[in-house]
């Protein structure tokens, strides 16, 4: 490899040392920790607010969604780390300081948690009680900032890190290790709450829970650690980069949607992967509090379900890539996925009537899958549906718009859950069906996702890759050209 100037202006530099196999698995556990964070804020907190604390539905789900809501911060930090080092260099010391404030902010939201039960169980909704729900808002917007200061920074060193030959390899290595982290997590859950049960007092609830919220973030900053420490000063080829501009960090909200609404196939494949997205992931506040409520489970055994999520995308990912794709073409595979998805969130639904939570388990493992035919499906077809040049701003924007999309969808799960809840209660004032049955409740989420699944379908069907590969690249340019001007 020929040496470059580096960035202290040096008329030569020896040559980066190629990024090994080691050190990619190194990066990995930084994921790994990721996917541990994710696992107590949207499988431990979710269920503690809504089934533990009675909690309604939407303002739990609207709090822990408010850090998805950061995203647009990523440009921000991504912007920052290229210009400003942080601790002597560019990369690591966002990523440091970031996770550190990701652990730190994650256990104070568990505090104010415990004090918004505590107030709505004695006061009801009184400015005290909503008080605390601007606190713990304010809390996840901060730990949704934090994220990005790491998370950004992050996905930045692994371009810094790497060559085009070997990223395809570092990126699949980084994903499963997301993996990795959330079954990681799910067992240090099930060691630290075993002793919990449905009819635990709250305050021994609260003791263990406090515990796990200690050790677990510990575990995330030594993983980060492990996983970043001396690889930019090893491995980064930043100095030798003259441009960074296809990083997804670099694309504005504006400019994303000036993007995505480019032209008429542009307007279609984003409708497409916006109803795919709200399809996708309006259980995610919900989900554990479903399996506590109908099925007993306590907190630990439903932190099972983001393992049996977590893997059943995983398998769905590999036998996608290796046989689906290739047998029935891309559009047909996503197509096949969606409906899919549909038949297992009816089957999710119907699990309530068993009340066995081998059933359920089954049904999310299954759903993961569906999951997994998606993902790959869509970021296949989406690379397909644009042109080299503009590749890496189409990716972005997408990546931006779905973290938004990810979070509305959060908000509208709790949304239709505490509907479908108020809508039982009327029927039941009424006499109209007896007591009423959590599951249906429930059912009403998983029912919209199904039907959102259809309309993607329906959405899907008109979307022409010949069209959109003639016409994508000018209207792009012009969308940016005449946001220049």
């Amino acid at each position: 490899m020929s040496s470059s100037p580096s960035i202290s202006g040096l008329s030569a530099a020896p040559p980066v040392p190629r990024l090994n196999l080691l050190a990619m698995l190194r990066l990995g556990v930084f994921n790994m920790g990721l996917g541990i964070m994710s696992l107590l804020t949207l499988g431990i907190l979710n269920r503690i607010m809504i089934q533990e604390l009675e909690v309604p539905a939407l303002v739990a789900a609207g709090a822990i969604a408010v850090h998805q809501f950061m995203a647009p911060a990523r440009i921000w930090f991504g912007q920052l780390s290229d210009t400003r080092p942080l601790l002597g260099r560019h990369r690591s010391g966002y990523i440091w300081l970031g996770i550190l404030t990701v652990a730190l902010v994650s256990f104070v939201a568990l505090q104010v948690v415990w004090q918004l039960g505590s107030s709505l169980a004695d006061q009801g909704w009184s400015g005290q009680t909503y008080g605390w729900v601007a606190l713990l808002t304010l809390l996840f917007a901060i730990y949704g900032l934090a994220l990005s200061a790491t998370s950004t920074p992050f996905t930045a060193l692994l371009v810094d890190v790497s060559d085009e030959d070997n990223r395809p390899r570092l990126v699949g290595i980084g994903w499963s290790m997301l993996m990795v982290g959330i079954v990681t997590g799910v067992i240090i859950t099930s060691l630290v709450l075993k002793p919990l049960e449905l009819d635990t007092p709250l305050e021994q609830v609260r003791q263990s829970v406090n515990s796990l919220f200690i050790i677990a973030p510990a575990l995330v900053c030594l993983l980060t650690l492990v996983s970043t420490l001396g690889i930019e000063d090893r491995y980064s080829r930043l100095g030798q980069r003259s441009s960074l501009g296809d990083r997804e960090d670099s694309i504005t909200l504006k400019r994303a949607l000036k993007i995505l609404t480019a032209s008429r196939q542009t307007s279609l494949f984003f409708g497409f992967l916006l109803v795919l997205s709200f399809s996708l992931f309006m259980q995610d506040a919900i989900l554990e509090p479903y399996g506590g409520e109908v099925f007993g489970m306590t907190i630990a055994q439903t932190t099972r379900l983001n393992a049996a999520f977590g893997l059943g995308t995983l398998l769905g990912i590999v036998v996608t890539g290796w046989l689906v794709v290739p047998r029935l073409g891309k559009k047909r595979t996503v197509g096949l996925g969606c409906r899919w998805a549909a038949l297992c969130l009816v089957g999710i639904t119907l699990s309530g009537l068993t009340g066995r939570p081998e059933v359920l388990l089954a049904a999310v493992f299954l759903f993961g899958s569906a999951s997994g035919i998606l993902t790959l499906g869509a970021i296949v077809l989406m690379l397909d549906l644009t042109v080299a040049e503009t590749a890496g701003t189409f990716v972005g924007a997408w990546g931006l718009a779905q973290a938004i999309a990810r979070g509305s969808a959060t908000v509208l799960g709790g949304a239709v859950l505490d509907l479908g809840r108020a809508i039982l209660r009327v029927f039941h004032g009424m006499g109209g069906i007896g007591q009423p049955q959590a599951f249906l409740a429930y059912g009403l989420v998983f029912g919209l996702q199904a039907l959102g699944m259809l309309v993607a379908i329906a959405l899907l069907g008109r979307v022409d890759i010949q069209e959109f590969q003639a016409n994508a690249k000018a209207a792009i340019t012009a969308a940016l050209q005449g946001e220049m001007d």
